[in-house]
């Protein structure tokens, strides 16, 4: 039993660790399925979902909230894939959405540039030069949105358990010595990781239904209690527990045992 987050450039190979991978555990592997339920769940156009994960900030600030908001129906949705456990998912900022979980197998799959540009120039038909800077400007642009969004480079080695190179080292040979790790006992998913991933998943189910209304709100969640603080004015205090509370509640989320809503007075003067 685990859980397994594959980070890949471009061309690099890792969709093919993790299918084969994947294959060899018995476990389910996901990737842009995540993105094709999130489109369909919220009617939000798929192009404008990958953008949020894949452009710099810059794309979306003409939108209030617009980047906040597609990212989090992304991290809803690859939180409730994981939190059945047995998934090996790929692509998509998958070791941030779980950041902190206990147990879960962080890898990073890279490649040399050459054999990137090559795939690359065979796929669209295009100049090495043309590949070369398409691929520059698509790892730039990664590294961009973990830094805006998270502030963590996403090339930063210690946000992953391995780092494994595809060249010497090809991706069978890369799929034994990952399937070896995932059987390692600090890798099992236990009762305290899908509590934790659970709690992540309730924080962000949360966040979405009170999205529209309340978009500055802070969520957080331990144990399946869900505590919610927003700043508002003395006289909005009552009218917002009870609508945030009335929010939660109507959708009847599984898994919530409470919720506790704490509105912080602001100044008269703020």
């Amino acid at each position: 039993m685990g859980i397994i987050t594959i980070s890949r450039g471009s061309y690099s190979r890792g969709k093919e660790v993790a299918e084969r991978l994947s294959k060899r555990l018995g476990y389910e592997c996901i990737s842009r399925d995540v993105l094709l339920e999130t489109s369909a769940e919220f009617n939000i156009d798929e192009v404008k979902l990958i953008r949020a994960i894949h452009d710099a900030p810059s794309i979306f600030e003409r939108f209030k909230h617009g980047k906040e908001r597609y990212v989090l129906f992304i991290r809803e949705a690859f939180l409730k894939h994981i939190r059945k456990d047995n998934v090996v998912y790929h692509g998509l900022a998958g070791q941030f959405f779980c950041k902190g979980a206990p147990g879960v197998l962080k890898v990073r799959i890279l490649a040399n540039t050459s054999d990137r540009v090559k795939e690359e120039m065979a796929r669209e038909g295009i100049t090495e030069k043309e590949a070369r800077f398409i691929l520059k400007k698509d790892d730039e642009e990664r590294r961009k949105w973990g830094m805006s969004l998270y502030g963590i480079d996403t090339m930063d080695s210690s946000l992953y358990d391995v780092v494994l190179h595809i060249d010497n080292l090809k991706v069978d040979d890369a799929v034994d010595v990952l399937a070896d790790m995932a059987k390692r006992p600090c890798f099992q998913t236990t009762a305290a990781t899908l509590s934790f991933i659970n709690d992540l998943y309730l924080t962000a189910k949360t966040r979405e239904l009170l999205f529209d209304k309340f978009p500055e709100a802070r969520v957080g969640c331990k144990n399946g209690v869900v505590t919610v603080s927003i700043d508002a004015p003395l006289a909005l205090e009552q009218k917002i527990v009870d609508e945030v509370q009335q929010t939660i509640e109507a959708p009847a989320i599984d898994g919530i045992r409470a919720v506790r809503v704490k509105v912080h007075i602001l100044d008269s003067g703020d």
